[in-house]
């Protein structure tokens, strides 16, 4: 298999060749030269496979420049009951991502948050530390990790790279809009490779610096930068792999279909899905749920893409979709205009020209609902009756970002044949925001014996401005 940019260059590199990048070096995003497709025979036989054998039986048709027997051992050391031990009352952990059905056979919440920091993101993250030593071992290189989060990827990049002796983290996040459990699990880690710089702006100014950074081909060969957001096609891999056994455990054939609703800032986490639907899995819907910076419900509601500026982005207490400029939205553009990248870099043109794309009245978007994509967006006051909501009738605590998936859920829910679940895959624990959780319930949430007291830790942090030249001046100064 072979990666390619989204938007046209001309180089082939094979998976390990861009497992430690991020941007393409025409700025664009890599892809697989092809989506591999999943026979029925295969489905059949993949249902019955623990979450570490089916990880590597999607992953081999992605990855062919790792052998077998490596990536089989990869995946047997990422998906492990110790490294995914913090399931909830009534889950097994040994499932890694077990399904609780809300509403047996029609509404049900795929946990993906049982990882070391309480949030999807390890799902993801954990295979991209034991991939990152793989090849760093191999070719007997060092990478300085460069990042941005919004909230949960940084602590679950750092948990997983911290103590690597071939590795440094630098990650950016948003100064003061974290929750405190977000900035507690990031800035009191004492591992002398983890570095975390807040930036006085939004995740987006955050966002830019890296992809800002990553272009600079010449500081990013010299200081050998390296890349864990969700730009990073591996992320986006190991995502696609919760989508099959999500749909396994909510089927007892593969004849039926399943819709999955999907809360989304950067659409990584739901581009994923549009790949394992695009390999075959038979998923009816994929259902978008944004928060109040809801620019992407704008595009799947009016073919209008927008990205707000940062004075434009609001600050909600679902702050890990606190986004406006989705990274991976790029790629499923891409599929939508026919794999044709000058199309694609036409439409981005149009943004930094105008501030904006409109695909209404257009082939492009008449093209959409072949991608199965459906959309809606959550306010405070939504998150907080989905919360209780979920909590009285069920008996489950769920994170706001996960209460927007579920009150979009409810939107589509009764549209779907009844014989097709619906999934909410769930975004993090509800430990990682106590303070909604009280405003909403008037208790605070059960917190893992193990992260208990976190929050009182010393914390380690460097504040700077959002600039570009900042940040490389504070990684040359320390790589």
């Amino acid at each position: 298999m072979k990666y390619f940019s989204t938007r046209g260059h001309a180089a082939r590199p094979a998976f390990c060749d861009i497992l430690l990048g991020g941007l393409a070096p025409d700025g664009g995003l890599y892809l697989p030269e092809s989506i591999p497709a999943v026979s029925r025979a295969e489905l059949d036989a993949w249902r019955r496979l623990s979450y570490a054998e089916l990880a590597f039986e999607i992953l081999s048709k992605l990855i062919t420049d790792i052998p077998a027997d490596d990536l089989r051992d990869i995946c047997a050391r990422t998906y492990t009951a110790d490294a995914y031990r913090h399931a909830r009352a009534g889950e097994d952990p040994a499932r890694i991502a077990p399904l609780r059905w809300l509403e047996p056979g029609k509404l049900g919440l795929l946990a993906l948050s049982n990882g070391p920091t309480l949030a999807f993101k390890d799902m993801a993250m954990q295979l991209l530390g034991h991939l990152f030593e793989y090849v760093l071992e191999k070719r007997g290189e060092t990478v300085n990790v460069l990042g941005a989060t919004s909230g949960d990827t940084g602590s679950a990049a750092e948990y997983a790279m911290r103590g690597k002796s071939r590795v440094k983290v630098f990650m950016l996040s948003p100064h003061g809009k974290m929750s405190a459990f977000q900035r507690a699990q990031m800035y009191s880690l004492a591992d002398e490779n983890i570095f975390n710089i807040a930036v006085t702006g939004m995740f987006d100014d955050a966002q830019d610096i890296v992809k800002a950074v990553s272009s600079d081909a010449a500081f990013k060969a010299r200081h050998r930068i390296g890349a864990v957001n969700s730009i990073n096609w591996a992320r986006v891999a190991a995502q696609v792999i919760y989508y099959f056994y999500g749909y396994f455990a909510a089927t007892s054939s593969n004849a039926q279909q399943v819709a999955f609703c999907v809360p989304s800032g950067n659409f990584g986490n739901i581009y994923a899905g549009h790949v394992a639907r695009s390999m075959g899995l038979p998923v009816a819907r994929l259902i978008l749920a944004t928060n109040e910076n809801n620019v992407l419900d704008e595009f799947f509601r009016t073919g209008v893409y927008r990205p707000r500026k940062a004075s434009e982005t609001h600050v909600t207490s679902s702050p890990s979709m606190d986004i406006s400029k989705a990274s991976n939205f790029e790629r499923f553009v891409f599929d939508l205009v026919g794999r044709d990248p000058a199309a694609l870099v036409g439409l981005w043109e149009e943004i930094a020209a105008k501030g904006a794309f409109d695909l209404s009245g257009t082939p492009y978007l008449a093209r959409l609902p072949e991608f199965g994509f459906v959309s809606g967006t959550s306010t405070h006051a939504d998150r907080l009756t989905m919360i209780r909501n979920v909590h009285a009738r069920y008996g489950v605590m769920i994170d706001p970002h996960t209460a927007d998936g579920m009150k979009v859920a409810r939107q589509y829910l009764d549209d779907l044949p009844t014989d097709v679940p619906l999934l909410v895959l769930e975004t993090a624990q509800a430990a990682k925001f106590a303070d909604t959780l009280r405003e909403a319930l008037g208790c605070g949430p059960e917190i893992p014996v193990d992260l208990q007291g976190l929050e009182a830790l010393p914390q380690r942090v460097e504040v700077l401005p959002p600039a570009v030249e900042a940040v490389k001046a504070f990684i040359a100064e320390r790589v």
